[in-house]
């Protein structure tokens, strides 16, 4: 089944409508990280994209990553809870929950109102090229999930 395509405008307000209604106080369903974590835990995927922030893995880590992560994060299948993060993905200091969300919710409507188009067999920071579909897997599905975990 395919995912909600994250690139239509429906679909990001839907997505916005759901971190909307997250509070500096809402609590996980699972996991460790609070709200403020999460949503910096998002916007690791868009800083990826859009920033120079994190260091590229190396070619044993990026072939590490294409045959073993790759799928995992591009597929339509869900995410586990509790599952492993990646490093990068690890928030390590305290965050500000406004900061967060503005800077998330900027994200996303950034990507859409780029448009799949400009994703088409664009290079990710860690996998390579990918198609416009994994792409889509890979930006709702971790969003769905995060959002899931906090009861949005």
């Amino acid at each position: 089944m395919a995912l909600p395509n994250i690139f239509n405008k429906d679909i990001t307000e839907k997505v916005i409508q759901r971190i909307d209604n997250l509070k500096v106080d809402t609590q996980p369903n699972w996991g460790k990280m609070n709200v403020s974590e999460m949503l910096a835990h998002c916007n690791v995927t868009y800083e990826m994209v859009y920033e120079n922030k994190h260091p590229k893995p190396n070619f044993f880590m990026k072939v590490m990553m294409k045959s073993f992560v790759k799928k995992i994060v591009t597929s339509e299948t869900p995410y586990k809870h509790n599952a492993q993060t990646a490093p990068a993905f690890k928030i390590k200091n305290s965050r500000n929950f406004e900061t967060e969300k503005i800077r998330l919710i900027g994200y996303i409507n950034k990507t859409q109102k780029l448009g799949a188009s400009n994703f088409d067999n664009k290079e990710s920071h860690s996998f390579g090229k990918l198609s416009v579909n994994e792409w889509n897997n890979m930006f709702y599905k971790h969003l769905d999930h995060h959002l899931n975990q906090f009861g949005v």
